[in-house]
């Protein structure tokens, strides 16, 4: 305890401990929820054990089938301010670390050439049918700071993919991307033991 008193100070492990009695009585199986977590279309939404979620963070699930589409492994983490919207599918696995003000998405509103389909932009953003994708991020990711991750994209186990980047097309297993669009930049060779440029 006293080494949390130091950390925290006095009043950030009021608010520590606050946070961690309504994450056990609103979300018994995550291990710290930082409050205020908000979450749209709870029922369209399973969590994994051991969730750790920072504070401002929103999780947006609004289904066509009424089934569940945002699904968080166990052990994620997702630190302040990542907001997850889902229509379709959004699938994270287990042990991810998510950096602060990240957005993952599987749809879009409008469709801008996906499947040869065209939105005219004379319609308003908010009047255009959305479209969407799933997004399926594999175990052990990392996402940094700032990054974007759009519909239709799938993350290999293991990759990172640095900050600030906006993430189009497929990240394999085992890789760093960077940049905007993200782009491949290293891979990690499991029989060298090393990470190699590409």
């Amino acid at each position: 305890m006293f080494k949390l008193f130091c950390q925290y100070g006095f009043w950030g492990l009021v608010v520590l401990i606050k946070n961690l009695v309504k994450t056990k009585i609103f979300y018994s199986s995550s291990r710290i929820i930082r409050f205020p977590f908000r979450v749209r279309g709870r029922r369209f939404v399973e969590l994994g054990a051991n969730l750790t979620a920072g504070v401002n963070c929103r999780l947006d699930a609004f289904p066509n089938d009424l089934n569940v589409c945002l699904k968080l492994g166990d052990n994620v983490q997702i630190n302040d301010a990542v907001h997850i919207a889902a229509i379709e599918s959004v699938t994270i696995g287990d042990r991810v670390l998510v950096a602060s003000n990240v957005f993952i998405s599987d749809h879009n509103h409008g469709s801008y050439g996906f499947n040869n389909m065209h939105t005219s932009p004379l319609i308003p953003p908010e009047k255009r049918s959305l479209s969407s994708s799933p997004v399926n991020i594999g175990d052990d990711v990392w996402i940094g700071e700032f990054v974007c991750i759009l519909p239709g994209v799938t993350i290999g186990n293991g990759s990172i993919i640095g900050a600030m980047s906006v993430v189009t097309k497929n990240i394999p297993e085992y890789s760093i991307a960077v940049g905007s669009p993200a782009k491949v930049i290293k891979q990690y060779d499991l029989k060298q033991g090393k990470w190699v440029k590409v």
